[in-house]
This record gives C-alpha cells, structure tokens and sequence, in this order.
C-alpha cells in the first residue's frame, strides 16, 4: 500500500482532473482567497513548492489552505481531507492507471505526437459516451476520470497547433461527460465545476457544438432540479450557441419542449415538438445511437413522450409504448436497460393521462425496483408515486415503500 496519504493523491486527482499545472493551481488559489487572506499569502513561485510538497504528503496544509482548496474544486474540506480507507483502495487503483498512463505520454512526448496516439484517444473518449446509457454513473465517473489525468499529460508534450487543438477537445469532451455523471450522483458543485471547464476548453479550441452542450447540460440539471425558467433560459441558450442541425442544438430543442411542459405551456411546448421533429427528419440513424452526443433519431419519440406526458397529453401513451419497445429491443442497437427504466417511468405518467392507473402502478413499480435509476431520475419517479397517491390506489402503499427502498440505497 502506498504510503502518501489519502487526502494528498486525492489533492492531486483533483488537480489534474481540472487540468492544472501546479503553476495554475497556485494562480487559482491566489484567486479565490479574499482580501486579508490574499495578503498574507506567499509568493508564487513558495506556493508551487508548497503545492508540490502537500501532494506528496510531506506535510498537511494548514489554515487558511484547506479552505482555499475547497473553494478552487468547490467542495468541503471533509471531502478532501478526511481518511477513508475504502477511498484509499480506490485511488490506488486509480492512481496505478494514471501512473501508466503518465508513462506512456512522457515517452510520446519525447517524439512526436502521433496520429495513432490522438485517434486511440479520440476513440477512448467516443467509446466512453457510448458506455453511458448503459453504466452506472458512478462507475463511469472513475473511468473518465482517468481519462481526464491522462490527457492533462499532454498538454505541455511536443505537438502541432492542430494536435494541441485535439488534446483541448478531447478535454473537453471528457469533462463534459464527467459533468454529466455527477449530475447524475446529484453532486451539484463538482458538476458544476466540470462544466465551467469543459466551457474554457470549448472556448480555447473554438468547439462550438462542446460550447453548446455544456448550456443544454446545465438546462437539463436546472430541469431536474425544478427551476423550469432558468432551463427554458439555457436551453434557448444553448441554441444560440451551438451549430444549427447539430446534436447539442436539436437536443437544446428538446429541452425547451420539456421545459415548457413544466410551465404548462402548451402551444410553446408543441411549437418545439414540432422544431425537434423537422431538424431529426432528414437524419441517418447514426452507427453507434447509444453515444450520448449524437443524436440518435429515435431519441427524439423518447422526449416527445417525456414533454407529452408533463402536459396530459393522451398521445404520450402510444410513443412510450414505442419507445419502451424499441430500447429493449435489438433492432437498432444493443438494449439500453438504464434508458428503458427511465421510459418506464414516462410510460407510467403517460398511462395516468390515460386513465389507467393501474398499469401505471405496475409500470412505475418496475423501474423504482430496477436498481438502473439513476439518482438524477429519483424525482421522475417520486412525481409518478405522488401522481398515484392522489388515485388513492392500493398498490401505492408498496410502490412508496419501493421509493424510499430505492432513495436510502
């Protein structure tokens, strides 16, 4: 067993998750102290010692430094400072991969690039997306975090402007899928702190479609969180920024129908219905419709049923019939449990529009008892539990026991 401490590896994890050097994270430090703290802080080139010192586990930072380092990674000191032995297993493990993988970038790095370096990279990162709809949230995290270590290795090795560009997209990309995951976990501030660099990432390398996703990723929290004005805002957003016919504008759109379901809004919710059904008409089905950034046409029945549903609208039935279907099935695809278990709960909203709530009950017991929800979707189904409840039903005793089953596990 290694003998730094828990609280430095996870110090310097964290780093390089965010793409820090250590020259930057002392810059970042400086920033976010206030007035008196900034003050008294050493020089910068005695902070970088200091940075390089606690990652080694030298010593413990003292105040006011735990609490700069919360502020930078917008956590609790508790998260990155306590002692957990489980978490020591699991950084080792981590910190195995992203040593390797350090490697093999300073011996890249002693040449050339690569093309083949770069496109294994490019296809590490796609086959990541790919394995979302179908990985826990969490688990996927800890992939893609050391993906993300693993290219913040590059980014200072020898390459062309043009290879410098694909490294800052592939970042981009991978935070942006992070991001996606600790929404998913309800992990709030770190998500969030994903998103702002997945946006500087964009930004640099002039990623419009990465750009647009990171607004559509934050209407979509905004959505699942109840503040169904700030995600019409972002979702519109969104459209403004990324590529007109792209997937992060077609799924803005849809977003701003489901936004506007939540605000009962009926005519605005059609009108983008009606948008997201014209912009994925003329679409192939793509070779891969389980990657999480390309819009796969058949996405498209799954939020007209989700958006249907929120407004009462009878024929959200026949589409999440049809979409439960589809993803259970293998006709365009491998089965998408996680995906069908969220479309489970669509269906049970819709059957209740239907007048069938017993189904309903049936429908929605399957997906609560699943274990394929992510946390993301807890008040999707808490909505359906509620929605029964008023019915009076007497399966609902044991569909609520399910719920709170499904929340303290």
């Amino acid at each position: 067993m290694s003998d730094i401490p828990a609280w430095a590896v996870r110090l310097r994890m964290k780093r390089l998750e965010s793409t820090l050097s250590l020259a930057g994270m002392a810059t970042r430090i400086r920033e976010v102290a206030e007035g008196r703290q900034r003050a008294h802080l050493p020089t910068h080139e005695s902070l970088v010692r200091m940075i390089r010192s606690w990652e080694a586990g030298k010593h413990r930072p003292s105040e006011p430094y735990p609490q700069l380092y919360a502020r930078v990674f917008q956590t609790t000191e508790h998260d990155l400072f306590h002692e957990n032995d489980a978490f020591q297993v699991e950084i080792e493990a981590a910190g195995d991969d992203e040593l390797e993988a350090m490697e093999l970038a300073r011996r890249v790095a002693a040449s050339d690039m690569g093309e083949e370096t770069l496109e294994r990279l490019e296809m590490a990162v796609d086959d990541l997306a790919v394995a979302y709809p179908r990985t826990p949230p969490a688990e996927l995290l800890q992939r893609v975090r050391r993906h993300i270590s693993y290219v913040s290795t590059f980014v200072n090795a020898r390459m062309t402007l043009a290879e410098h560009r694909r490294i800052i997209v592939a970042g981009g990309w991978l935070s942006l899928l992070a991001a996606t995951c600790h929404i998913d976990l309800r992990q709030f501030p770190s998500g969030a702190a994903r998103l702002r660099t997945a946006m500087q990432l964009a930004k640099h390398a002039e990623h419009a479609e990465i750009a647009g996703w990171c607004l559509e990723t934050e209407a979509w929290q905004a959505l699942t969180s109840g503040d169904h004005r700030q995600a019409l805002a972002l979702a519109q957003s969104a459209q403004r920024v990324a590529p007109k016919g792209s997937s992060a504008y077609i799924q803005a759109t849809a977003q701003e129908g489901r936004a506007w379901a939540r605000l009962g809004a009926g005519p605005e919710t059609r009108d983008a219905l009606g948008r997201v059904s014209r912009l994925v008409e003329p679409l192939p089905i793509p070779d891969r419709p389980e990657h999480h950034y390309r819009y796969d046409p058949a996405k498209s029945d799954a939020y007209t049923a989700t958006t249907l549903s929120w407004i009462g609208d009878p024929a959200a039935e026949r589409y999440a019939r049809g979409v439960l279907a589809r993803l259970e099935s293998t006709t365009d695809g491998p089965p998408r449990p996680r995906r069908a278990a969220s479309a489970r709960l669509d269906l049970a909203l819709a059957l209740l529009a239907a007048d069938l709530p017993d189904e309903a009950a049936d429908t929605a017991l399957v997906a609560i008892t699943s274990g394929l929800l992510a946390p993301s979707s807890y008040w999707r189904a808490a909505e359906v539990v509620s929605a029964l409840e008023a019915r009076r039903l007497s399966e609902t005793a044991e569909l609520r026991e399910a719920y709170w089953e499904l929340c303290r596990s």
